[in-house]
């Protein structure tokens, strides 16, 4: 009587959890794998009963993990609209912030910060495609200053949005150029994920923090 050599099946590979926390939380999922790993492991190599501890734990771990992540999005996004419904109480009033300013035929209000050895201060304003349409000296101050929005020949310039800098010279030497701070009635308060974010007069959006001071109208 020939007898056959008994071959021994590859020992199964356990079950691995990803590193990198990318798992599903579906628990019942993982048990029918395990369930499958013990049926079909081979009876004269078995599993060590600690790999099976290993895997049930790591998963709960991860689990877990998810969990807190998805309790952690949820509770920023009630702190978001708590932040937003603080922030309900600015529409209306005036925004002092460094943004583009919507020119609708009315003085704006802007503050420029000249540099301190300046003797001579430069607004230069750029529309909404990065083209320079003027340049206008103004007073060397931090002093608030009614801005027209005139063009280079002094015609006023259509409605629209503006981009300000200050060019700062001293004598023919040029300084530094810096944004400009303006006064913007606040029309919308919006929240998101990125944080609670302003409508100004004309469209222009900010950030809440961004904002320097408050006024009435």
């Amino acid at each position: 009587m020939t007898i056959s050599p008994m071959t021994t099946e590859p020992r199964p590979t356990p079950v691995t959890t990803p590193a990198n926390g990318m798992i599903s939380s579906d628990f019942d999922t993982f048990l029918k794998m395990l369930t499958v790993q013990m049926q079909n492991q081979d009876p004269l190599n078995p599993i060590e009963s600690t790999d099976y501890a290993v895997q049930l734990a790591t998963f709960s771990g991860v689990e877990q993990q998810v969990r807190t992540n998805d309790l952690l999005t949820g509770l920023a996004a009630q702190f978001g609209l708590l932040g937003m419904a603080q922030l309900s109480g600015w529409v209306g009033q005036e925004a002092r912030v460094t943004a583009p300013v919507h020119m609708a035929g009315m003085p704006v209000t802007i503050l420029p910060d000249p540099a301190t050895a300046a003797d001579r201060a430069v607004l230069v304003v750029k529309d909404t495609a990065g083209r320079t349409v003027a340049r206008e000296d103004v007073p060397v101050s931090d002093a608030p200053y009614q801005w027209l929005g005139a063009d280079a020949a002094g015609d006023p310039l259509p409605a629209g949005t503006y981009a300000l800098t200050l060019e700062s010279y001293k004598g023919e030497e040029f300084l530094s150029s810096s944004d400009v701070e303006s006064w913007a009635r606040i029309t919308e308060v919006r929240g998101g994920t990125a944080g609670t974010t302003l409508v100004l007069a004309g469209g222009v959006t900010v950030e809440a923090t961004k904002v320097t001071a408050l006024r009435a109208p």
